[in-house]
């Protein structure tokens, strides 16, 4: 049996002629940039969030990259981060001329440590960057605590988190701003790269408005150095399409989830550790599991898809020497990086499917 991490025709299969109907019509109209499909999905997804504005953006690293640019944050300021993320929360910092800041993570959850991020502040630091990882929104309220005490922005990468809950606050909208993604493998993703920003500041939403389209208005008078940040109107056709579906895709991984949980009762397999105050998406479905790559090999093997997010924490990647900082600074995102593994965990799963992959799971542990 094949068991793909993710089959995105098995989704496409179920919304394929409107899919087809919403694209058609953004090419008939012939309203390729821009346009009401854009401006459609920026009310959705704004309302969806509990936000007052949203600007949509040509992918989740350009809603980052815009936000920290849109917040004035540049050459000799400090951003305070995970090193256990995707590449773009921290290549999006040095893109602007900032400098990294990292805090280890929870063990449990995998999310920043609240508890280390004061220790970390500086004369320097403009802003915190906690990332929502796996579907599951950080601890904010100390994050929001600190970030008041000393006057500093909240730049929630929710990439990976759309519509989870915190609380019972939405995902993007506690931090300045919240940053999502459409990439097509997100619960939310698109038929090609996309993202938003939401925010309820005003002020704020305008800059990044004006942002996106090279920092220029009126058209052709720039006040500021922006980019081609621009959300494509056939991606926002797809995501609007999809996004009436997002609730119960979700809900189909939370099901999926529990089942897996409790197929691993009793096993070597440590689960996902959800925060009570939370509600996650499971935008993946994460274990930690002894001789982690031996398993993975394993499940590859039968043809079961897996895959490690993240194997090299940020602090440890090349490019980023230059920071400093060494094997064993941040204990608990290197183990993490070591023992982590994600296994398929999309809503079109069967049952089937699903006790093949913990069979062959709990398989190889009983006999390593």
């Amino acid at each position: 049996m094949q068991v793909p991490l993710l089959d995105l025709k098995a989704q496409y299969a179920t919304i394929k002629d409107e899919v087809l109907a919403a694209v058609s019509e953004v090419l008939e109209s012939q309203q390729c940039i821009g346009g009401p499909k854009v401006a459609e999905l920026e009310e959705k997804v704004a309302a969806l969030s509990d936000c007052k504005f949203a600007v949509g953006v040509s992918s989740g690293t350009d809603a980052i990259l815009n936000s920290l640019m849109s917040l004035g944050i540049g050459q000799g300021d400090e951003v305070i981060t995970t090193p256990f993320t995707f590449f773009a929360t921290v290549g999006c910092i040095e893109r602007v001329g900032a400098r990294p800041v990292f805090v280890d993570i929870d063990p449990k959850t995998y999310n920043i440590d609240p508890s280390k991020i004061e220790a970390a502040v500086t004369d320097k630091t403009k802003a915190i960057m906690p990332v929502h990882l796996y579907g599951q929104v950080a601890e904010m309220d100390p994050i929001m605590e600190i970030a008041a005490k000393h006057n500093l922005a909240v730049i929630e990468d929710a990439a990976q988190s759309i519509s989870s809950t915190y609380k019972g606050k939405k995902s993007g909208s506690i931090g300045t701003v919240g940053c999502f993604s459409f990439f097509p493998s997100k619960n939310l993703g698109g038929i090609g790269d996309g993202g938003m920003i939401v925010t309820n500041d005003e002020q704020l939403y305008n800059q990044l408005f004006i942002m996106r389209n090279h920092g220029s208005k009126p058209k052709y008078y720039h006040k500021f150095v922006g980019g081609n940040f621009r959300l494509d109107p056939i991606q926002a056709a797809a995501l609007l399409v999809k996004l009436p579906h997002l609730d119960d895709w979700s809900e189909g991984r939370r099901r999926n989830a529990a089942y897996y949980n409790e197929k691993f009762e009793g096993t070597a397999v440590q689960t996902p550790y959800i925060n009570p105050d939370c509600v996650t998406i499971y935008n993946q479905y994460v274990i930690r599991v002894p001789k982690r790559d031996e398993l993975i090999a394993h499940l590859r093997e039968k043809s079961i898809g897996c895959e490690i997010y993240y194997p090299v924490p940020m602090h440890l990647q090349e490019c980023f020497s230059y920071l400093g900082y060494k094997a064993g600074d941040f204990p608990e995102s290197e183990k993490a990086a070591n023992e982590v593994m994600a296994l398929p965990i999309y809503p079109e799963l069967t049952d089937e499917m699903k006790d093949f992959v913990t069979e062959q799971v709990k398989s190889f542990l009983s006999f390593n």
